[in-house]
């Protein structure tokens, strides 16, 4: 498994925490969203997952990762 924190602007409230841990969590990825620091930390498996997908996920979303 591997973990990463990513920065993610547009966040704001509990329905931005739920939406993207739902997206995450339906491609196999645990995710736990920090709205007051503006992070998603990320753990998930890299033979199964890719990280770009991860990124896209959350833009998908509407949100903006920055890498």
């Amino acid at each position: 498994m591997e973990k990463k924190v990513l920065k993610v602007n547009g966040m704001s409230c509990n329905h931005c925490k739920m939406s993207i841990e739902k997206a995450l969590k339906g491609i196999g990825v645990d995710a736990a969203v920090n709205l007051g620091e503006k992070t998603v930390t990320v753990e998930y498996d890299p033979a199964k997952v890719k990280f770009e997908q991860i990124v896209t996920e959350i833009e998908d979303q509407g949100y903006d990762v920055v890498q």
